[in-house]
């Protein structure tokens, strides 16, 4: 029995099984909008350093 996921985009099932050649979406028109959504940064993955005022790069290099 394959299992039924819901598309990360219109959250319809989706059943998981080798022809739903754009799972975990839909269509490519959700996988589309998905992609879309990563490029314009309205996805992101947080980073830890982002929220810190110093920045790493301008820090004068340490004596020996």
């Amino acid at each position: 029995m394959a299992a039924i996921v819901k598309c990360p985009t219109c959250q319809r099932p989706v059943e998981w099984v080798p022809e739903s050649v754009y799972r975990p979406f839909c269509s490519e028109r959700c996988r589309l909008i998905d992609l879309g959504a990563w490029l314009t940064e309205k996805h992101a993955i947080p980073d830890a350093a982002a929220g810190s005022d110093e920045d790493p790069a301008s820090d004068p290099p340490h004596e020996p």
